[in-house]
């Protein structure tokens, strides 16, 4: 993936560079796990005890008190997935440890929600038999790929991410869905403790069910990695990191956005800050919706918080 700047009308072409050391990596993620994927730091060269004899890498909590391990190789390896199958066995049996390793970290107070286990693998490349590897797997894991680049820009793109469609198929990936359809794009499966859209409309009026619909198209066309994860209370639509969260309501359907209300206030009269009001989901803007006129006032805030969280 060549990168070039763009000086007085001329493409001058930038060189591709790599981290001297793989603890380069690690740590540079690690500090900035909030504005990259939107997570928690935990521990870091986590070691799994004597039986396991390992480190995992990276422990996080996700924005949604899911646990997250992160694994990675600053050259193309196969071990970064075997690995990451094995930590992630790992910490299937271990709840407790995690969450005292929580607890030290983050405080006393804050719950894991063990509904769902994220996994990301971060090189710089995969092999075809990885990719094939993780697409048979029903594991929850993420591969991505970076590029690290002579003025100091580090590139991060998704290279694969199950994604889970609402009859338990583990067909739909986040790789393919630009040809698919809405609902190949849902990540939602009974078996890993999660919930569907559909689930979400049941009981509701008719035009809050279109509104919904429409909020779904509109959200997930954004971009085909776009992933939809409904949960108990709302439905949230992330990339790395969550960008909107929906919940549906008798009369009304709210959606919390990632942006600063300070900053940015939203469409005036349906719009609040709730930075520090206790609310389902992410997000601390949050807009009502009642009508088609309000769903289209919103929008703009949709794609910007889409494009500022990095789409």
């Amino acid at each position: 993936m060549p990168l070039f700047k763009v000086h007085d009308g001329l493409l001058d072409g930038v060189e591709q560079t790599n981290f001297a050391l793989e603890k380069e990596l690690q740590s540079l993620i690690e500090r900035n796990l909030g504005e990259v994927f939107n997570c928690r730091f935990v521990a870091t060269e986590f070691s799994t005890g004597a039986e396991h004899a390992g480190r995992i890498d990276t422990l996080a909590l996700s924005e949604e008190n899911n646990p997250v391990i992160i694994e990675y190789k600053k050259v193309e390896s196969s071990d970064l997935v075997n690995q990451s199958l094995f930590y992630l066995s790992w910490m299937e049996d271990h709840h407790g440890d995690f969450e005292i390793a929580v607890q030290r970290a983050l405080g006393s107070a804050v719950e894991v929600d063990w509904s769902d286990i994220r996994v990301l693998c971060i090189a710089p490349n995969f092999k075809k038999y990885d990719l094939h590897a993780v697409k048979m797997m029903g594991a929850n894991i993420e591969l991505w790929s970076y590029r690290l680049y002579g003025n100091s820009v580090l590139y991060l793109e998704e290279v694969f991410r199950k994604a889970y469609s609402g009859s338990g198929s583990t067909g739909s990936t986040s790789t393919d869905s630009a040809d698919g359809t809405v609902g190949r794009k849902a990540a939602a499966n009974r078996e890993w403790g999660q919930y569907t859209f559909e689930e979400r409309l049941e009981g509701k009026p008719d035009e809050i069910r279109e509104l919904a619909l429409e909020i779904q198209e509109f959200v997930l066309g954004l971009d085909p990695a776009m992933e939809e994860t409904p949960r108990k209370n709302y439905i949230a639509y992330k990339i790395s990191q969550n960008i909107v969260c929906m919940e549906l309501q008798g009369q009304r359907i709210l959606l919390f956005l990632k942006l600063d209300p300070k900053s940015t206030p939203g469409p005036s009269g349906i719009s609040r800050d709730v930075s520090a009001i206790g609310h389902f989901g992410t997000g601390d803007l949050e807009v009502s919706i009642r009508t088609a006129d309000d769903l289209e006032a919103v929008k703009p805030y949709i794609e910007m918080a889409y494009r500022r969280v990095g789409g």
